[in-house]
């Protein structure tokens, strides 16, 4: 079996900690027992570019049960956590390809190695494999039946080539699940990156002037965190919408020029490009601390940072400080890159529980339905979304209503009225 990871020998202490995970995955075990009894990825090859941690070897350890064969890469190069890629290869027989701090040839090297098992299933965190297997490996597409993407950035990638008629399968947006973005971006996003700046930083967040570039789901999971901690939290938009309400969450609102000027803290949560530039960080205060917690390190223009830089030291682990042309000292937080992963260990398991449940139903329907979906992307399908809810509400033994026969009528009439 080829495989690329840092250190077999660190593959006890993977199992432990994915062992410690999975006590928080009630409903991924439960559809890993079933898919043990059902086998409905039989002989089905997955190639996965996903985050490689605990809750992910929960996922593959799933999908395998299920009776695919899974060849897992990184979707990141700081998300990595090496104890638990020598796990899964040491204990699951499962070809892994990452390694945590890989250089961008090593990443695409590893991306490329998970395109050379010919996987009919594509299950992505950003659209990197599904982009390069339509740029450099066309000759593979006649394989895929279908693919899963997990992440906003991903899905907008995945919805501008579908419109550019370019995408060559279907794709199930397991992001757009309630289940998924409800909790995981929120809950997940906003604890595991407050988590991350923590733990890079040591510094308190009470009384700081939070600055959150971004109010969908992840933005306001950040935005709930930090004002949990005390912090006075500013949103940055260009949604009028989520501007709005933002301000009706009780959140100051303002364009990041302005928001420059007083910040200590900022967090990127966007999924576009270049969203702090060169004339942010120049107007920033000595000492402003910036980390991104959006898929690609792009949201911060780093380039355009270097030029305005006098020097840079590294002055703790993970935290770069640049010293400007004007003398102030800007402090980058994970090499820009998702800070929740980077400094931290991303998403409690609890939460990835459902995202992780939804990639492996919409992996089984994929193979149900294959040849009969367009090519374009989809949502999942809505009685995945609400059964994985019902699955979780059952692991957390909470009851809830049901509907009368005569409430079922009246929601579905037009006659009865007031």
């Amino acid at each position: 079996m080829e495989y690329h990871v840092k250190d077999l020998e660190l593959a006890e202490k993977g199992r432990l900690r994915i062992e410690w995970a999975n006590q928080s995955m009630p409903v991924l075990n439960m559809i890993k027992e079933r898919f043990l009894q059902e086998k409905p990825l039989k002989d089905i090859v997955i190639g996965a570019c996903l985050h490689v941690t605990t809750e992910t070897a929960s996922l593959v350890q799933t999908l395998k049960a299920g009776g695919a064969s899974v060849y897992l890469c990184a979707s990141n190069p700081l998300s990595t956590q090496d104890d638990v890629a020598a796990s899964l290869v040491k204990h699951d027989n499962i070809p892994v390809f990452a390694i945590r701090g890989e250089d961008r040839d090593t990443y695409y090297a590893h991306l490329k190695a998970v395109l050379d098992a010919k996987p009919q299933i594509t299950m992505d965190d950003g659209a990197d494999l599904v982009s390069t297997l339509h740029t450099e490996r066309k000759e593979l597409l006649e394989n895929v039946i279908g693919g899963t993407e997990e992440t906003t950035t991903g899905v907008i990638r995945l919805r501008a080539m579908a419109k550019d008629g370019v995408l060559h399968y279907p794709i199930i947006a397991v992001n757009d699940a309630d289940t998924k973005h409800l909790f995981d971006n929120r809950y997940g996003t906003g604890q595991s990156t407050l988590d991350g700046i923590i733990r890079a930083t040591n510094r308190l967040i009470a009384g700081s002037i939070f600055v959150v570039c971004g109010y969908g789901w992840c933005g306001k999971g950040v935005a709930m965190r930090a004002k949990g901690h005390g912090a006075r939290v500013i949103v940055t938009e260009v949604d009028p919408l989520k501007a709005l309400e933002a301000v009706m969450d009780g959140y100051e609102v303002m364009p990041i020029a302005e928001a420059a000027k007083i910040g200590d803290f900022f967090c990127t949560v966007t999924g576009d490009i270049h969203v702090i530039r060169k004339e942010h960080f120049m107007a920033m205060k000595d000492g402003a601390i910036v980390a991104n917690s959006g898929h690609f390190n792009v949201e911060l223009d780093l380039e355009a940072l270097e030029t305005v830089t006098k020097s840079k030291r590294t002055i703790r682990e993970f935290v770069e400080e640049y010293t400007l042309v004007n003398e102030r000292r800007i402090y980058i937080l994970g090499e820009g890159r998702l800070i929740n992963l980077a400094a931290a260990e991303g998403h409690p398991s609890s939460v990835m529980d459902m995202s992780f449940a939804n990639q492996a139903l919409c992996s089984e329907y994929m193979v149900q339905h294959a040849g009969e979906l367009e090519n374009r992307v989809y949502g999942v399908p809505k009685e995945i979304d609400k059964g994985i809810a019902k699955l979780k509400l059952e692991s957390m033994k909470i009851s809830i209503d049901t509907l009368t026969p005569e409430q079922e009528k009246y929601l579905s009439s037009w006659e009865m009225g007031t």
